[in-house]
């Protein structure tokens, strides 16, 4: 009697061990089929398998992260590959107009032998300053090539940082006399130190007190402010204008985002400027954020660590 129990409950072992297999099968040809299926259509379904054995679940979690995973590179690459056209269309764009211009006055040259020396004159200075904005588009271009490939090493050293915006913001100041513009400055008068490059930080100021000029001139004042707490340091750049409508302020810092009303149409259009700003930054070990409120103040914000000594 004993043993007849016991070969019956090896026979029901065996039949349960079955029915596991036979349930693990058809859950891993489910998945199968469902991840063929998925990966066909490019679909951003997940697995979802009833079964009680934690091995196939914890398995269906990876599976699940990796589908996250890939979806969230899809949407990257599709968004990457918007941004290469929009950059094709821009960057040709922005050589064309110059270099039209450069064909046509040498044709007019080359075919009008009698024009007068002082109309000949004006025309090569036309030609020269056209070539001068194609090089520097090239150059704009390949710098942030540079930058976003990790190829342009920035040396970072000792920087004191109210001597670099008092110099930068001077630099502006005849200009915005000239247009009868305001300029605001608050500087501390004790040094402030940072690791940084005076380079660097003198085209991130130059951007970004460009462009308050340009889009902002209508508030009729400019400011900087230099500040500090227990571990940063801030620079403030603002102005009064036009400012930058809500839905594009997340937007304004990704490479070649060109709306009309963008900031970023920095470079005749091309879209680099605040980017290579926001990259310039970030090899300082820095962090850039922009808040606007149009007509009452638009700030874009450097934050850099303090040096201590």
């Amino acid at each position: 009697m004993t043993t007849l129990l016991i070969a019956l409950i090896l026979v029901l072992i065996i039949v349960w061990q079955a029915l596991q297999l036979r349930q693990g099968d058809r859950s891993l040809a489910y998945i199968h089929t469902k991840l063929s299926a998925i990966i066909s259509e490019g679909s951003h379904e997940r697995l979802l398998v009833f079964n009680s054995r934690q091995a196939l679940q914890l398995l269906l979690n990876d599976l699940n992260r990796l589908l996250d995973i890939n979806h969230r590179g899809s949407v990257e690459r599709i968004r990457l590959e918007k941004s290469m056209r929009n950059m094709l269309s821009n960057i040709s764009h922005d050589l064309k107009t110059p270099l039209t211009v450069v064909l046509g006055y040498i044709e007019t040259l080359l075919h009008d032998e009698g024009m007068p020396a002082e109309e000949r004159e004006r025309m090569l200075r036309k030609i020269h300053s056209k070539a001068g904005e194609v090089i520097v588009l090239m150059n704009t271009f390949f710098d942030l090539a540079k930058l976003e490939s990790g190829d342009k090493e920035i040396p970072l050293s000792r920087v004191e940082l109210g001597e670099v915006c008092r110099r930068n913001v001077l630099s502006f100041y005849d200009m915005l006399s000239a247009q009868g513009g305001e300029v605001s400055i608050e500087l501390p008068d004790e040094p402030l130190y940072m690791m940084g490059n005076e380079e660097a930080l003198d085209r991130i100021l130059t951007n970004l007190l460009s462009n308050a000029i340009t889009y902002g001139s209508e508030g009729g004042v400019l400011g900087l402010k230099l500040r500090e707490d227990n571990n940063q340091l801030y620079i403030e750049v603002w102005d009064r204008g036009k400012g930058i409508a809500e839905r594009h302020q997340d937007k304004v810092f990704e490479r070649l985002y060109t709306l009309e009303d963008s900031r970023n149409r920095f470079y005749q259009g091309s879209g680099l400027g605040l980017t290579i700003t926001k990259r310039l930054t970030e090899q300082m070990n820095g962090t850039i954020t922009l808040s606007s409120k149009p007509y009452d103040k638009t700030v874009f914000t450097l934050a850099f660590r303090k040096l201590s000594f």
